[in-house]
């Protein structure tokens, strides 16, 4: 942990002599994120309202009660009334359904777009623009908000997202499209940390149920309705109307945030806020080449080729250029202490590994349940939208377990789950009953709702306001290049063992990537049975491999909490006495 935390009062036994605060109900404290890939959503469960005099049950996490009226950063933790909250509340929920949506709306407008604007060689750009524009902005807007407020960042973020969506609307080609999504990019960056970091300043521990069960609803729902929505608008209407649909729900968004969110006022800074140009820039460069040498390479050109390798070796050496840059900054977009403190280091190690493994269900599983099973994409789409049904229910009740044993020990719990349940998957049945993977994806996302929400909610709550921005910009940062890492990395797992099994193919002239694999089963006509049958063996062992390396990442996760993260998270709760008033406040480490 950082050294400027202080030490707690913990008896011989081991138990924290801190108590928090008696009375009342706050409407300050810490919450949640939801979102990253897909499914990937949050949640906890139903809460019982105020604080109480009593300490943490036995081995759940310790509390540290800070002094007046704030959660030691010196601004007030309530945002609003809790009256006041449900407007801002259906605002950020608004805000995640447009950050959620926007993922997986144009997928199945691809052809029509295609069609329209041409570019068929470059599309992929359309969804790998836009991931890198909200991944390498997350830092920068994390460190904007703890330093100018979350309001202003919010509605920047939603007007760059509109002005973007209604630029691709008109966009005239492909080219103009990409950089169009790229610029829609940068607000839903905006939008994913900032709706995050809000919900966590709206609700105390206790109540954050309120709040996550309906953003881990809408990001799930979304992730569902997302390809639907974009068939039916490309199908039927124009496939513009993708991108302006945007507007009606934004203008609500927005307005609703001009009118009900009011944040607490501040001390003015003795000195005028400073922000790290130099160093947002490093971060934002040298995140641009690392993830388009992931997302390109193996696809637009070959791994070892120039390219590939130009663009890893540059973006070493703009990292090592960032942490120069970083060290010497007075304000810094991603400072030392993210990795210095074990609990925030530990999760961002958790969560990128969560990024990592949710590729192969996300990613992969569409294409098996087509390619193996013979299921249509709506079918196929079912197999894997179970995993987003039981994913909120367990996050939404997660705080049961938690508030009795702690975050790290329900962390571990879930992930262990997900790793037995990954080892499970190569062992299906070839071909097998599509309810084989349909129940396995339903248990994955029972055990991912148990392991990322406490992780999330644990790590927002060590935290105060000043810090609270850029910690959970630095999670949601590590779980995006964690899920580009393992697109990369599965990727070339998948084709490297389609290649080996189409070796010593039974026929001659089969396609040798995974893609055209799954391209040429969609036409069964065209191919004998046994070359049929062949090749679905080979996608099924493919998509094994690629489970078993899901499974590793799982255990990586695994690894990372019981050696790293402390035994019990150094939670802080607001004083629900004191006066919500700027003030200081003493920080407690019970990580020992």
């Amino acid at each position: 942990m950082s050294g400027t935390d202080d030490k707690s009062d913990v008896g011989a036994d081991g138990t924290d002599r801190t108590r928090a605060g008696s009375g009342g109900t706050g409407t300050g404290g810490t919450g949640p994120g939801t979102g990253g890939t897909g499914t990937g959503t949050g949640g906890t469960g139903p809460g019982t309202g105020a604080d109480t005099n009593t300490g943490p049950a036995p081995g759940a996490d310790a509390a540290s009660t800070p002094g007046a009226g704030g959660d030691g950063t010196g601004a007030p933790p309530a945002l609003t009334t809790p009256r006041g909250r449900r407007p801002v509340v259906a605002a950020l929920m608004l805000g995640m359904a447009l950050a959620a949506i926007d993922g997986t709306i144009v997928s199945t407008a691809v052809p029509q777009i295609v069609g329209d604007l041409g570019g068929f060689t470059v599309f992929s750009w359309l969804f790998s623009g836009y991931l890198l524009a909200v991944t390498v902005t997350l830092p920068l807007y994390g460190k904007l908000s703890d330093t100018f407020g979350r309001k202003p960042v919010l509605i920047a973020g939603i007007i760059l997202f509109l002005v973007g969506s209604v630029l691709c609307a008109a966009a005239w080609n492909m080219a103009a499209l990409i950089a169009f999504r790229i610029v829609q990019g940068l607000g839903g960056g905006a939008l994913q940390g900032t709706v995050q970091t809000i919900a966590a300043d709206l609700y105390p521990l206790k109540e954050r149920p309120r709040i996550q069960a309906k953003l881990s609803t809408v990001w799930a729902t979304s992730a569902v309705a997302g390809p639907v929505v974009g068939g039916l608008l490309a199908g039927y209407a124009d496939w513009r109307w993708i991108f302006l649909i945007n507007l009606p729900v934004g203008a609500v968004a927005l307005w609703l945030v001009v009118r009900h969110l009011h944040e607490p006022s501040r001390p003015r800074p003795a000195a005028r806020p400073r922000v790290d140009w130099a160093g947002a820039l490093a971060v934002f460069a040298t995140g641009a080449l690392l993830l388009t040498a992931l997302v390109q390479g193996g696809v637009a050109w070959p791994w070892l080729s120039t390219p590939s390798l130009g663009l890893f070796g540059a973006s070493t050496v703009l990292a090592a250029l960032t942490v120069v840059i970083e060290r010497r900054a007075a304000e810094p977009i991603i400072p030392g202490w993210v990795w210095r403190r074990r609990t925030i280091a530990s999760v961002n190690l958790a969560l990128g590994a969560l990024g990592l493994l949710m590729v192969a269900p996300t990613v992969f599983l569409p294409t098996y349940a087509q390619s193996v099973l013979g299921l249509g994409p709506i079918a196929a789409g079912f197999v894997l939208s179970v995993m987003t049904l039981s994913w909120p229910v367990t996050a939404a009740l997660s705080d049961r377990v938690y508030n009795r044993i702690g975050f790290r020990l329900t962390a571990i719990i879930g992930i262990g789950a997900a790793l037995l349940i990954l080892l499970a998957f190569p062992l299906l049945p070839y071909p097998g009953e599509p309810w084989h993977p349909a129940l396995l994806m339903l248990l994955l996302g029972a055990a991912l709702g148990l392991f990322q929400l406490p992780l999330i909610v644990g790590v927002q709550s060590t935290v105060g306001w000043a810090e609270r921005g850029t910690t959970t910009a630095s999670v949601l940062f590590c779980r995006q290049v964690g899920q580009s890492i393992g697109a990369a990395l599965f990727g070339a797992v998948a084709n490297g063992v389609l290649a080996a099994r189409l070796l010593d193919a039974p026929v001659t002239g089969l396609p040798d990537d995974l893609d055209a694999v799954a391209r040429a089963l969609e036409d069964p006509g065209s191919l004998s049975a046994a070359a049929t049958d062949y090749l679905r063996r080979a996608v099924d062992a493919a998509v094994d491999h690629v489970y078993l390396g899901a499974a590793g990442a799982a255990a990586l996760a695994l690894l990372a909490l019981i050696t790293l993260a402390p035994r019990r998270f150094p939670v802080i709760t607001e004083a629900a006495e004191a006066p919500r008033t700027a003030g200081a406040a003493d920080r407690q480490d019970t990580s020992s």
